[in-house]
């Protein structure tokens, strides 16, 4: 049996990322806001507790995978109580995608506890966690970082390491979600090129996933903008805004002019006001037909989906 370790946050990703670490011999402790989630884990043999520190064990291993900033530092930095029972030798490994900022911020607090903070966030949708395919991010103290690898090569294909600034793996994450933003808005404006001119969406999604754009990004989502199918969302737009502002404001800080990211985000912040952040981030594209006097994007009853997702 390998060591205990403990999971906190089990949405969309982080429950089978819990699951596989399970699979992999881990003894595991979980804990979620949703206990149904955390029992369902528990069925599967981890041990469910209460409250988020009692998945800590001194001087062990605990995993996060929590929505955003803040609910990432309600949950390890308001509350020391998770760092004091992990104490000397403790390693913290956020899966999150947060500001580098708040990741920094977050190593300098744990280390008033002895604990390690490693920033791991992590590449992939829902599908590709249950998979054990993710691409992992990872940045941070290199003896944690070695100490942790067993446990992140449970999770997913390959893991990189972006260094010791506990920051790095956060920009680097921003900036794949940022790209894969981009793609979307991309793919929207020309399947609505397309579609004002005669040309089905869907011939042009399939032309281009054989040609030029045979990648994951394309792959992935053209069929989903050209077909309009924004739900069930696995990974929401209220989400992809929320990444977008993080990587404007990691932008500011840095001195970047990004003006791509600017549009991004009217766009997400257009789609959210309308009432529509629950549908999947491709329904950014929604704003796109819509400003091109096409159909609006259908709201969350009207047009359910079972595959795809962020």
């Amino acid at each position: 049996m390998r060591p205990v370790l403990g999971f906190v946050g089990l949405g969309n990703m982080g429950q089978p990322m819990a699951a596989n670490l399970l699979k992999a011999g881990y003894a595991v402790r979980v804990w979620d806001r949703t206990p149904a989630r955390a029992a369902a884990l528990a069925a599967e043999g981890a041990t469910s507790v209460p409250r988020p520190e009692e998945v800590a064990e001194a001087g062990a291993l605990v995993i996060s995978s929590l929505a955003n900033d803040r609910v990432l530092e309600e949950v390890v930095g308001a509350s020391h109580e998770l760092l004091r029972r992990l104490g000397p030798g403790g390693i913290h490994v956020s899966a999150s995608t947060v500001a580098p900022a708040t990741s920094r911020r977050l190593a300098e607090g744990h280390k008033h506890y002895g604990v390690t903070y490693l920033a791991a966030p992590v590449l992939g949708r829902p599908d590709a966690a249950a998979a054990a395919k993710l691409w992992i991010f990872v940045s941070g103290p290199a003896e944690a970082k070695e100490r942790a690898w067993p446990a992140l090569r449970a999770l997913g294909q390959g893991v990189f390491d972006l260094g010791e600034d506990p920051g790095a793996a956060n920009v680097v994450k921003l900036a794949c979600n940022f790209l894969l933003a981009a793609a979307i808005e991309a793919m929207a404006e020309a399947f609505t090129l397309a579609e004002k001119n005669g040309i089905e969406r869907r011939h042009l999604a399939d032309l281009l996933v054989q040609t030029l754009f045979d990648c994951p990004a394309y792959r992935n989502y053209a069929g989903l903008i050209a077909e309009q199918r924004y739900q069930p969302a696995l990974f929401k737009l209220s989400l992809g805004l929320k990444d977008v502002s993080l990587v404007r404001q990691t932008a500011a800080s840095s001195l970047v002019p990004m003006p791509l990211a600017g549009l991004l985000h009217d766009h997400f912040l257009a789609a959210a006001a309308k009432g529509r952040g629950d549908l999947d981030w491709t329904g950014l594209a929604g704003e796109v037909s819509e400003a091109a006097g096409l159909r609006p994007p259908p709201s969350a009853e009207s047009n359910p989906r079972t595959d795809g997702g962020a």
